[in-house]
């Protein structure tokens, strides 16, 4: 029987933020989240309530008739799901995979990029940090600084290091510029997406 999962949302767009800017994408948004960050710009997605559940089949030619470069999975949190049948569809039909993960819940899917975004309110676990292209760390105030340092200790040393201003912190954007003009392992991460007002 084909897996059916909770999904707030399904769109075309582009990638908004990280190494991927810019990039046509089809971004599959799963329903369930436990991680509670504060400054969560998509709290909908905490739970699965009111939210369709629709089957992995629909999900994968949804996702083909927009012809994008990749497929993201994002959430809330993806991982509480088990993504193994859902990225096997989508590589079926040679679709790249995408996944945007705090890390808190099992690794589970094949993927060819994986964007790692640990929050200090529920850590990662296991062996993410092992397979991180990209990590990603959302800053709000200068404490979350040091947060950022001992994931990036932790981290893949091939993964590009990127730190996000929190986009309702009015002065994390010269935070996160001043830190990165003295820390050159770091990049800057907007979300473009906000800034050109699409989704």
């Amino acid at each position: 029987m084909t897996q059916i999962l909770p999904i707030v949302e399904t769109f075309h767009s582009v990638q908004g933020e990280g190494a991927w800017c810019g990039t046509n994408a089809y971004f599959i948004r799963l329903a369930l989240c436990d991680v509670g960050c504060p400054w969560c710009d998509t709290k909908i997605s905490w739970s699965d309530k009111n939210h369709p559940k629709i089957s992995i089949d629909q999900l994968t030619h949804q996702a083909k008739a927009t012809n994008p470069h990749f497929v993201v999975i994002t959430g809330g949190e993806p991982l509480i799901h088990d993504l193994t049948e859902l990225t096997h569809a989508l590589k079926s039909e040679t679709l790249r995979t995408h996944l945007e993960t705090s890390g808190s819940h099992p690794y589970s899917g094949t993927f060819d990029w994986i964007t790692l975004s640990p929050k200090p309110f529920k850590p990662p676990i296991g062996d993410i940090y092992d397979h991180a292209h990209e990590l990603k760390l959302i800053i709000s105030q200068p404490e979350d600084f040091a947060w950022a340092e001992t994931q990036s200790n932790l981290t893949n040393p091939e993964a590009v290091r990127y730190l996000q201003p929190e986009w309702n912190s009015p002065d994390s954007q010269t935070l996160v510029f001043n830190y990165v003009l003295k820390n050159p392992q770091w990049r800057i991460s907007l979300q473009t997406h906000k800034l050109l007002g699409v989704q």
